[in-house]
């Protein structure tokens, strides 16, 4: 089955509305269920939240020597916050994963097909 990637878009310094203990709790509890639905559906292959985009590190490997440099490989307010990796029949069933995804979370999602080698 295809496999997609659902990237989780955040703005540097993008302020949010404040949220309480509870607000938080049920924000958690929203996608603690999307993603229980994602496995019972068995949609879900992995899902990670990232650090601030700061606490990146590129490393380029050319010519036998390596260089590593502190920072996101693109200087921009905007960064990837999070992922999902899922299976879905196709493109649209995708966008339906990431439509109650960016319900879940308040945030736009990207969607991206893996590029499967085997159609090649």
């Amino acid at each position: 089955m295809p496999q997609y990637l659902l990237s989780v878009h955040t703005v540097e310094d993008e302020v949010r509305p404040a949220m309480t203990e509870d607000q938080m709790r049920q924000g958690f509890k929203v996608i603690a269920d999307l993603e229980a639905e994602m496995a019972s559906s068995n949609a879900l292959v992995f899902s990670g939240r990232l650090t601030e985009a700061s606490m990146a590190r590129v490393v380029r490997a050319e010519n036998g020597s390596v260089l590593a440099t502190d920072g996101p490989f693109v200087e921009s307010k905007e960064s990837i916050g999070g992922f999902y990796i899922i299976e879905a029949d196709d493109l649209d069933a995708a966008t339906d994963w990431a439509a109650k995804t960016s319900a879940a979370i308040g945030m736009p999602i990207e969607v991206r097909p893996f590029f499967d080698s085997r159609a090649v």
